[in-house]
């Protein structure tokens, strides 16, 4: 990596960074907005720009919008109070791998349309010599003169060197392509994009998030906190089993873990949600409780557990989980647009053939990071509307409704993919076997006897009086 390079690398961190947490704050204030509007309040309207001073007096107010800067200073001049008896060293670990976990997660995903796939070398040394043997120097990628062309499209300051492996050397290294060419410089959409095992990375990353509850919860010295560390254990790894069945079907069809190259594919032919409606729900509601959302919130629930894992935190320290929360929702939902929603496509308005340039690129931003906060307004919708489950009730849900449900998805997917029984309409048995497995599933679960209450008072009725408080214990079960 040259100095140029490094620096396109660290601007776009600098940028992205700088987007996801405006995002954030003005999340939470999205959501403070949306909880108002279902419980048919005003919400927050009084906190502009004015500063309390009279000549900015066009900006107090103004819809609230400086709420989030409120809460921002908030946060910083808070007490940091820190109980007794915490181990000090996890204590204070814990925000930061929650947070850290969350960012590092969206360096491979895409936010907008980004260029084709870069060509790959077999630069294999041969041992005897110490050097690069070139019966192993074949290009991998690009291979066609179609394949070239879109390199070529992609890059159209460097024809030079394609015309040169055109005509000349088929071993010659093609440049690397990293986002759109405006004159000479490069705009990049991903930090880290082409990484071939991009959706694996965001699983594996975001798995990390555990230990971050896990030793907040741990090294609080509350009862409260370790209960909530441990829901929040059970609760991810569970749900993390049905999240990655979803999408094997996808990965089957496009055949890549790239998420370019998903993107693409559904640019071509027709978005996933067509082709894997249950996919979708299953990595819908995997990514609910991924992110500690309503009607999964077992972890943090105030009713049984004041706060959950984060009880004694304050200050920054709480601001660093919360932000890690809102972060976890922009990845999650970036991830979902791309694998079922079309990423930047919309059919017949947003496709390939859409002008380049500027506002081609700018289009597609805009398409796919308005599909991004369309996916976290339902967040938001959903955790104002649902009711929170029992913690039984979200662990019976995942190991034995989401996970029947992932397998039958996955196998009956994969028959009709290798069988293809109606030849090229096959891929329209999907949807049809996405709908037979759920109507089997949620038909077999109704029929099932409901499991008995595991605590018996012995009162036959709600208005039924005991004589005495001896008789209600000895009845107990």
């Amino acid at each position: 990596m040259n100095i140029t390079e490094l620096v396109v690398v660290l601007v776009t961190i600098g940028i992205v960074f700088a987007g996801v947490m405006t995002f954030v704050g003005y999340g939470s204030l999205l959501e403070r907005k949306i909880s108002a509007w279902v419980q048919d309040r005003i919400g927050p309207n009084r906190v502009g720009f004015d500063l309390n001073q009279p000549i900015l007096g066009l900006f107090k107010g103004f819809f609230g919008l400086g709420q989030p800067l409120a809460d921002g200073v908030k946060f910083f001049l808070k007490e940091e109070f820190i109980p007794k008896n915490v181990d000090k060293v996890f204590y204070f670990l814990a925000p930061a791998v929650a947070l850290s976990t969350a960012m590092i997660a969206f360096a491979v995903v895409p936010f907008g349309s980004t260029s084709v796939v870069p060509p790959l070398v077999d630069n294999r040394i041969d041992l005897a010599v110490s050097q690069p043997n070139p019966n192993y120097q074949h290009r991998v990628y690009p291979r066609t003169h179609g394949e070239l062309d879109k390199i070529r499209a992609a890059n159209p300051f460097r024809s030079e060197i394609l015309d040169q492996a055109r005509n000349q050397n088929p071993n010659i290294e093609l440049p690397k392509v990293a986002g759109f060419d405006l004159g000479r410089s490069e705009v990049r959409f991903g930090i880290a994009p082409h990484l071939d095992i991009g959706v694996l990375f965001v699983f594996a990353v975001s798995s990390l998030a555990v230990y971050g509850v896990v030793l907040a919860g741990w090294s609080s010295n509350s009862k409260y906190s370790l209960f909530g560390a441990l829901r929040a254990s059970a609760q991810l790894i569970s749900y993390e089993i049905p999240m990655g069945m979803s999408i094997l079907v996808v990965v089957f069809m496009v055949g890549s873990l790239n998420l370019q190259a998903i993107v693409e594919f559904q640019a071509r032919h027709t978005w996933f949600i067509v082709y894997q409606p249950l996919g979708c729900l299953l990595f819908l509601t995997a990514i609910f409780a991924e992110c500690n959302r309503l009607p999964f919130d077992l972890p943090e629930c105030e009713q049984e557990l004041v706060g959950g894992y984060h009880t004694e935190y304050s200050s920054m320290k709480f601001a660093c989980f919360m932000m890690g929360e809102y972060t976890h929702m922009v990845t999650t939902s970036f991830l979902l647009v791309a694998m079922f929603f079309g990423g930047w496509n919309i059919p017949f308005l947003v496709t390939q053939d859409f002008p380049g340039g500027a506002l081609g690129w700018g289009a597609k931003l805009v398409v796919f990071c308005g599909k991004m906060v369309a996916v976290i307004a339902f967040f938001m919708l959903v955790r104002w509307s649902l009711l929170r489950f029992r913690f039984d009730q979200l662990m019976g849900l995942a190991w034995k409704g989401l996970m029947t449900l992932g397998i039958l998805n996955t196998v009956g997917a994969v028959v009709i993919l290798q069988t293809r029984p109606l030849g090229e309409l096959s891929l329209w048995l999907l949807p049809a076997w996405s709908v037979i497995a759920l109507l089997a599933v949620t038909g077999y679960s109704m029929t099932r006897p409901k499991a008995p209450n595991r605590f018996r008072t012995g009162i036959k009725r709600v208005d039924q009086r005991l004589p005495s408080h001896q008789e209600l214990v000895g009845n107990r079960v």
